[in-house]
């Protein structure tokens, strides 16, 4: 396995030189109802079967709980040919998905402030 930007699919001047819809074999349309939100993570169970490059990246990148949305940004690939990749993980038991969880009440005083604490500790 190559890391991302070794080998001759990656120039320099040029970017990536395959198409974005060659790493999904042309599919547009994940088998696994994912958001850019779902959190997926590796069960440590090896996929099955031939994989490319391009899932080997994702599964390294899902040893913790990461968002599809910050797996497409790492893998410099358009969200949906990373939900493609991702349901073919999950379809054969290397990948967990989970749906995002959201406040019952988002507009809860005490969410507010917590939020707010964060970002002022960012500052």
């Amino acid at each position: 396995m190559t890391a991302a930007g070794d080998g001759p699919w990656l120039d320099a001047a040029a970017g990536r030189l395959i198409r974005p819809y060659t790493v999904s074999n042309g599919r547009t349309r994940p088998s696994t109802v994912l958001t850019l939100l779902s959190a997926v993570r590796a069960t440590g169970t090896a996929p099955l079967g031939h994989l490319g490059p391009e899932h080997a990246q994702a599964l390294g990148l899902c040893r913790l709980p990461v968002s599809v949305a910050e797996v497409a940004a790492h893998l410099k690939l358009p969200a949906v040919v990373t939900k493609v990749l991702l349901s073919d993980l999950v379809d054969c038991g290397a990948l967990t998905t989970k749906p995002p969880s959201f406040h019952p009440d988002p507009t809860d005083r005490s969410l507010l402030e917590a939020v707010l604490d964060g970002l002022r500790r960012q500052l």
